[in-house]
């Protein structure tokens, strides 16, 4: 029992520094997907899978049955539901003054964010637009539906 608390708290913490040390080059990280999720990056479509790393300029897209969660460098929190796509405009951070910037657009679907360091310290510095408005983050979670309800 020892010797297994023991593993999985190495596992664990090998888990933290690597998502850490990678993270450090991308936007975010894909930490869980149910259904079908895609990414499309460059103009290949790859699989989006727990781990996987989200970059500037992005496009997450979930089918039907599709949901993904990716928690961001500032450590924002987006929730993409069913039938969604969302691009990753732009994202900047810098881990010791927070500053930075975080756009991106909802093309269609249900997007549920709990904000992160970037809308805590500058407020304006998180955007979020639809196909009929651009939402500027001012609070700490909100939920976004553009298009028709999947």
């Amino acid at each position: 029992m020892k010797r297994t608390c023991r593993r999985l708290a190495l596992l664990l913490g090998a888990c933290f520094a690597a998502t850490t040390v990678l993270a450090d080059e991308a936007a975010g990280i894909i930490k869980l997907t149910d259904g079908e999720v895609s990414l499309q990056r460059g103009g290949s479509t790859l699989a989006a899978t727990p781990g996987t790393l989200v970059q500037p300029a992005d496009v997450l897209v979930t089918g039907q049955h599709g949901r993904v969660g990716v928690t961001f460098r500032d450590n924002s929190l987006l929730s993409l539901g069913p039938n969604s796509r969302l691009v990753i405009d732009s994202f900047r951070f810098d881990a010791t003054t927070h500053e930075g910037g975080f756009e991106s657009t909802l093309k269609q679907g249900r997007l549920a964010v709990i904000s992160g360091k970037i809308a805590k310290h500058a407020p304006d510095a998180m955007k979020v637009r639809t196909p009929a408005s651009i939402l500027g983050v001012r609070g700490t979670e909100f939920v976004v539906e553009a298009g028709a309800r999947p």
